[in-house]
C-alpha cells in the first residue's frame, strides 16, 4: 500500500477521533485501514498520551506486526519497526 493511503486514516479518523470510542469493532475498522508502521506509531504515541487501555495497544502491537512480516525484507525498515510501545 502507499504512504497516501495509509495517510489518508489520518486525515479522516485522526487519533483523538478514532481512539476517542470504546467501540472495538469501530477501532478494529480504524486499525485494518493502516498500510504503515509510521502511521501505526502515531496512533500509538496518542493512545500512551491519553488512555493507554491494553487493549488497544496491543491491537496496534498486533497491526504492526502484521505490516512488518508483509513487508520485504529491508535492514533499514526493520530497525524503525522495533519498540513501538
Amino acid at each position: 500500500m502507499s504512504e497516501r493511503s495509509s495517510r489518508s486514516i489520518l486525515e479522516a479518523l485522526p487519533p483523538a477521533t478514532l481512539l476517542a470510542t470504546d467501540n472495538r469493532r469501530l477501532i478494529r475498522g480504524g486499525v485494518a485501514c493502516m498500510h504503515d508502521v509510521e502511521t501505526v506509531r502515531e496512533y500509538v504515541g496518542y493512545e500512551n498520551q491519553h488512555q493507554r487501555r491494553r487493549w488497544v495497544l496491543r491491537m496496534l502491537a498486533d497491526r504492526a506486526a502484521t505490516l512488518r512480516e508483509s513487508a520485504p525484507e529491508d535492514d533499514s525498515s526493520e530497525s524503525q519497526t522495533h519498540g513501538l510501545y
